[in-house]
């Protein structure tokens, strides 16, 4: 007898992860609300928005972690919820902000993680998994970190293990929760390299608007739950949307390839000079006050010594 055919792939254009019109409620609002959301192949997209405008939930939804309380999300044509769980886990992989191992763990053991969609329960790693976290552990440049213990970890190597353990899943999808956060700007730097290098779909969530700008194919401007903006870093980031979302005045000029964002002060700078802040109560070149006249009043006034502008007499 022979066996069913092989089921036929989804068409191009509901291939992937996207969100159609999803809400979800917390605390009596919606903290999403009737957001879509379709990534392209391949492509990376930025969730900006300030805090409390729905990124981390609207991930949340993507991931399957939550349900939506309207719209949907699909994978490859199909509902999200209505896709085998193990089947959602090998396609799409989340990074959170905060990572934490309760038990002694070596980077490999949390790289490895990324391979128990992959395994059913109780079995051991095949050939397949070790050549799968050796790969994420070199291209994450973590190889040499292998047998470190995660506890020793600075907070953006815990960031690249966490990439690294994405990775071991071998995913299509990947969802990232600010992983910038607290690192120091060359780590934040190497690690959006990494990602967008990456050969998946990302969404990522983020507050650097000149890091999402660099990075971003399009980004998603989130306000109080809802979409107000998308289209591509040059479509969406204008001094107008950004005061509108974030309520500062900035600048926009074209950089190298991407717009390049400048924030103003709220209130005019005070003048400077090239040798520090000016003092209160004139410019640093102002003519000294006048000097009272010498107690000798037979000839002209002894020279006195002069100071610098608040100085103190030798």
């Amino acid at each position: 007898m022979a066996g069913a055919p092989p089921k036929a792939a989804p068409p191009e254009r509901e291939r992937g992860l996207r969100a159609e019109r999803v809400s979800r409620p917390a605390g009596g609002r919606l903290v999403v609300d009737g957001v879509s959301l379709a990534p392209r192949p391949g492509e990376t997209v930025g969730l900006l928005g300030p805090n409390g405008s729905g990124k981390s939930t609207l991930l949340r939804l993507l991931s399957g972690v939550l349900a939506p309380s309207s719209g949907v999300v699909v994978l490859d044509g199909r509902p999200l919820a209505r896709t085998p769980r193990r089947a959602a886990a090998r396609r799409v992989a989340v990074v959170e902000q905060h990572a934490e191992a309760r038990t002694e763990l070596t980077v490999r053991d949390v790289v490895a993680l990324g391979r128990i969609p992959h395994r059913r329960a109780w079995t051991p790693a095949s050939a397949a998994d070790a050549a799968a976290v050796a790969a994420a552990l070199e291209a994450t440049g973590l190889a040499g970190l292998a047998d470190r213990s995660w506890q020793t970890l600075s907070g953006g190597e815990r960031q690249r293990a966490q990439i690294a353990r994405a990775l071991a899943q071998e995913p299509g999808e990947l969802l990232l929760d600010e992983p910038t956060n607290h690192l120091d700007i060359q780590y934040q730097l190497d690690l959006m390299e990494l990602v967008v290098g990456l050969p998946v779909t990302t969404v990522i969530a983020m507050h650097d608007l000149n890091l999402a700008a660099m990075y971003c194919d399009r980004l998603l401007v989130l306000r109080g739950g809802r979409a107000v903006a998308g289209g591509t870093p040059g479509e969406v980031l204008t001094p107008a949307l950004i005061g509108e979302v974030y309520g500062v005045r900035a600048e926009v000029d074209e950089g190298p390839g991407h717009p390049v964002v400048r924030f103003l002060r709220r209130t005019p700078a005070p003048p400077r000079s090239p040798d520090g802040p000016l003092p209160p109560g004139g410019p640093r070149d102002a003519a000294p006050p006048e000097r009272p006249p010498s107690a000798n009043t037979d000839g002209p006034d002894e020279p006195q010594p002069t100071t610098p502008w608040g100085g103190i007499r030798p």
